[in-house]
């Protein structure tokens, strides 16, 4: 009851209209709620009218001062999703926007476009509160804004950034309002040292949420804005880079100096990062499905050359270090695939990783990355199929990354006896995945091993045995051998000694050497073995009625097929029935 009596008493001062009163009422309201995130629904009528006469009194002439301390209140009352009415009008947002600097004249043009659902990376904000990210950096120079107090214009951005997260309408208002233009203008002035950290943070992350919650601003900032180049040269300036030569980047004043002894990025730096790869995953999450022209390709390759400075830099700290290389490697899975080349360019320098004659530096990294996330266990789904389809997808059209990662993931088999999913190699861990409950899991882990293996069946049983690799081998219609649609150079697969010698004690179902076991049949007559085959039928036929199993056979087209009851049936009259031949050809029994 205290607490209502006082927000009672603060709109009663706000009411009064004078300047003073009001900063006074509002200064004690902002401590008492600075840290609140939950807000009791009895007073959310309270909270509403308090927000509609604070966006009043901003429409005043008002000293900074109480400009700030409205904003603060406008940004604490935002995080109340059920109470954001006063905010979602086209004057409120109109209000807000000019208070952060990015409001655009004549912005009228009315949105037909529906509010869509995150697509991509969509953390829209940390537990819920987008815009709650402090910073101590302070930037006292005046900027060329309307308004000059960037404190000010931090307080306006983190209200649209709640505002956005929690409601559709403020979306569709967002987008009328033509503010993705206002906030690009001043992206564009990235190298501009009027503005702090936090101004830059929050336009950044006021462009990731218009981009994730709408398709349409997504659209916009990626075509008529130029999204690609303006957000690369976000990049660029945020790490600080230099381009010693076409395609190869370095960090200014470091020039020369090996990836592993380059200094660690501040904090600052990787937060501006990691929202910049966020707002072009979002920008880029079509690009895989259509066919860029050359102008894209060449932005998309200078964007490929700075991921790659990313794949080789490193953040302070664990944590952060990893998700910023996972936003990167993120993007890289949104390139257009011809444009991953840009990943082996950089000379062959003293420390880099050659193979060759290729710098392999960056597909080690992501080798590296895969095989961290892939120990760790944890919603593999989420966090290991992106750097996966990385390098499978590297490997498919690259031969040089291709035959790297076979000698790193495939070396030349000499264990021959223990199972390929037993051990703790890379080869073991990415076979066993390919028994994985989740089948998009286990589906791309079989296919990084098959392009491995360039898509030969032989190769791909030897390395994983028959029984592993039969998944993927019935989805392809391999199950008969071959060889998969992929076009790869003819090199010879390597043997060693011991799989040369043990290759004919080999069972190609378990792809181990396995200890001769007794026949069970020995010692049986002809009649006796046609007994017990009979009655294995006849168990077949007596499950496949009660539709517990559904018994398959391998088809001509090396695809599995159903065994109808009418086979079966035909079965137990004459056991050297086939399915797949056709009912009179009993000429080809023998075959």
């Amino acid at each position: 009851m205290a607490m209502k009596m006082d927000l009672n008493a603060i709109i009663e001062q706000i009411e009064t209209g004078e300047q003073d009163s009001v900063l006074t009422a509002l200064q004690s309201y902002i401590n008492e709620m600075n840290q609140c995130f939950t807000f009791s629904k009895g007073e959310g009528q309270d909270r509403e009218r308090l927000g509609e006469l604070v966006l009043a009194f901003l429409n005043r002439e008002l000293q900074p001062s109480c400009q700030l301390a409205c904003l603060e209140t406008v940004r604490i009352l935002s995080r109340d999703k059920y109470c954001l009415d006063p905010f979602i009008s086209r004057s409120a947002m109109s209000t807000l926007a000019r208070y952060a600097g990015i409001a655009m004249a004549g912005s009228t043009t009315p949105s037909h476009n529906q509010p869509m659902e995150v697509q991509g990376e969509g953390e829209g904000g940390e537990e819920g509160e987008a815009a709650e990210v402090s910073s101590d950096v302070t930037n006292k120079t005046s900027s060329p804004s309307e308004n000059p107090d960037q404190e000010v214009i931090v307080e306006a951005l983190k209200s649209i950034c709640n505002i956005l997260l929690h409601n559709e309408t403020g979306q569709v208002v967002a987008a009328d309002l033509q503010l993705i233009k206002g906030v690009a203008e001043r992206l564009k002035q990235c190298h501009d040292p009027t503005w702090n950290h936090e101004v830059r943070f929050f336009d950044l992350r006021l462009t990731f949420l218009l981009t994730a919650l709408r398709v349409d601003v997504r659209a916009q900032l990626a075509q008529e804005l130029h999204g690609v180049n303006l957000l690369g040269t976000q990049l660029d300036a945020a790490l600080g880079l230099c381009w010693p030569d076409t395609l190869e980047t370095a960090r200014a004043g470091s020039e020369g100096v090996p990836p592993e002894e380059l200094p660690l990025l501040t904090r600052e730096q990787t937060e501006l990062a990691m929202e910049i790869l966020k707002i072009l995953f979002n920008v880029t999450f079509d690009t895989t499905r259509r066919k860029v022209d050359e102008e894209e390709a060449a932005e998309y390759r200078h964007l490929g050359a700075i991921l790659r400075h990313c794949l080789l830099s490193h953040a302070d700290g664990d944590e952060r270090n990893e998700e910023f290389h996972s936003h990167t490697v993120n993007l890289l899975g949104n390139l257009p695939l011809p444009c991953l080349d840009v990943l082996l360019m950089p000379k062959v320098q003293q420390g880099s990783i050659e193979y060759m004659g290729v710098n392999m530096d960056a597909v080690n990294m992501l080798l590296e990355f895969m095989e961290k996330r892939l120990d760790r266990g944890h919603k593999l789904k989420e966090t290991l199929l992106p750097s996966l389809n990385l390098l499978t997808e590297s490997a498919r059209i690259h031969r040089e990354t291709r035959k790297f990662l076979r000698s790193k993931v495939l070396p030349p088999l000499r264990d021959v006896k223990n199972r390929p999913e037993v051990g703790s190699a890379l080869r073991n861990k990415l076979v066993r995945l390919m028994t994985h409950i989740d089948t998009d899991v286990k589906d791309c882990a079989a296919e990084f091993l098959f392009v491995l293996c360039k898509e030969s069946v032989s190769r791909f049983i030897k390395y994983t045995g028959y029984g592993n690799a039969a998944g993927l081998l019935a989805a392809r219609g391999l199950l008969r051998g071959g060889r998969g649609s992929g076009i790869y150079s003819e090199d010879e697969d390597s043997e060693t000694e011991e799989y040369r010698e043990a290759r004919a004690q080999i069972n190609p179902i378990t792809g181990v050497v396995e200890e001769e076991q007794p026949n069970p049949m020995e010692g049986m007559t002809e009649e006796q073995k046609e007994y017990e085959a009979m009655k294995l039928v006849h168990m077949f036929d007596k499950l496949s009625r009660t539709n517990l199993i559904q018994p398959m056979q391998l088809g001509m087209d090396g695809r599995m097929r159903e065994i109808t009851p009418d086979d079966l049936n035909k079965l137990t009259h004459n056991p050297l029935f086939r399915p797949e031949d056709p009912a009179n050809s009993d000429d080809d029994e023998a075959q």
